[in-house]
């Protein structure tokens, strides 16, 4: 987002500040250990390119006041236009037919938490995907989906990346930032196996003697509770670069001797993230809002930075990811520039998705493969970009705002909306 300083464009930082846990900060107290220099995809937002959003539809199809509005099938959904002349045809259309063909094993198996869909609607479409042409992408959707419009459909869409940051599988000097396993002893435990009313609600945390308590915060995990065990699945070189993975939830790391270690989200210590980004805002210290802006004042500050960081009691840990990847919540490779996270109780996970916004890249169809902490509501989503500069320097700076569609196999509305 060089070069602007909309409201939206501090929105997208925010956000993406706010998804996970937190860094280990170098000692405030002596001098930064020797480390290799930041990769060279650290640069700047890619300018955006403008676009003009399609308007979103009146709601013709309000929610019946007595429903849950927590769920897309609540907070009412309205038919949309025919999608033919809508999906552009290209290489956006073919990585979503790609990723779409991915997810359906998953698809038709799992429960639909949005209210929308039922396992048996994805069949048609499924059976079809696994033969379908790539270079017809477009008139698959186009032939075997209908769209509809969840509330208003006004769209807000931020992006994320696979970071490359600089690591090694064992500690050495220049590598000092512990990577951590998810430990054995982090307990999830499910409330709604104990009460209806707490059904879908979950806490983490661990037994201490007869108790179940919150798990260690962050700063205890800095001070060292972690050390020890025999959990530092690696060491990072650069706690700023380190915390941008942790926000992202999976990565690369770039090893010394030119191999790469890929790592992917394996938990949170269960202790609520506090969005760095805010309260670097609220308290005057940055003006703009990328996560650029953001990065150069952690690193022009690290005594400073170290302490806003402790404020969040939020922590990740990881695993080594050896197959493809990174893996999404639908518990599929996502793709990047064609998997976007959502929020499931309002979108399908694996239902196409058509963007229409006030910024060209994202424009088009997408496939919601993944979730994230940050991603909440109707028309929230958060655009995968792959790795490297090009993926760091559009995620980075995405803020975009305009129309959402969601695309449910043929005769799903129907039913949805029958007396």
């Amino acid at each position: 987002m060089i070069g602007m300083k909309s409201a939206g464009a501090l929105l997208a930082a925010l956000a993406l500040s706010a998804c996970a846990g937190g860094m280990i900060p170098p000692s405030a107290g002596g001098p930064a250990p020797t480390r290799p220099a930041p990769p060279a995809t650290s640069g700047q937002a890619t300018r955006p390119i403008p676009a003009t959003p399609r308007p979103t539809l009146p709601v013709d199809l309000p929610a019946d006041p007595a429903l849950d509005k927590s769920s897309a099938a609540g907070l009412g959904i309205t038919r949309g236009p025919d999608i033919a002349a809508l999906i552009p045809s290209g290489e956006r259309s073919r990585r979503a037919l790609a990723a779409f063909r991915l997810s359906c094993p998953t698809l038709m198996r799992r429960a639909d938490q949005s209210g929308l869909t039922r396992g048996s609607d994805w069949n048609n479409a499924c059976a079809a995907v696994s033969s379908w042409p790539d270079a017809s992408a477009s008139e698959f959707f186009a032939r075997y989906f209908e769209a509809v419009q969840v509330g208003d459909g006004a769209a807000f869409v931020t992006g994320y990346y696979e970071p490359e940051i600089a690591g090694s599988r064992t500690r050495q000097p220049g590598y000092e930032v512990p990577i951590y396993r998810r430990p054995t002893d982090l307990i999830d435990v499910d409330l709604g196996q104990f009460s209806e009313s707490l059904k879908g609600r979950t806490i983490r945390g661990k037994v201490n003697g007869t108790k179940f308590v919150p798990y260690d915060e962050r700063g205890q995990i800095v001070a060292g509770s972690l050390a020890g065990r025999g959990l530092e699945l690696a060491w990072a070189a650069d706690p700023v670069e380190f915390f941008f993975l942790q926000v992202q939830g999976s990565g690369r790391l770039l090893l010394a001797d030119g191999g790469v270690m890929r790592i992917g989200y394996d938990g949170q210590n269960g202790r609520d993230y506090t969005g760095i980004g805010k309260l670097m805002k609220d308290r005057g210290l940055i003006q703009a809002g990328s996560m650029q802006d953001i990065m150069a004042y952690l690193r022009a500050n690290p005594a400073e930075g170290a302490a806003i960081m402790n404020e969040n009691k939020s922590f990740v840990f990881f695993r080594e990811l050896t197959g493809a990847g990174p893996i999404g919540a639908l518990g599929v490779a996502v793709t990047p520039e064609a998997t976007v996270a959502a929020d499931p109780k309002f979108v399908p996970l694996g239902a196409p998705v058509l963007l229409s916004l006030d910024r060209a890249e994202p424009n088009g169809i997408w496939i919601a493969q993944d979730t994230g902490g940050a991603i909440k509501g109707a028309n929230r989503f958060d655009s995968f970009w792959g790795a490297g500069a090009r993926a760091r320097g559009i995620a980075g700076g995405m803020s975009a705002r305009g129309s959402a569609l969601v695309l449910l196999p043929i005769g799903s509305l129907a039913r949805l909306t029958q007396p």
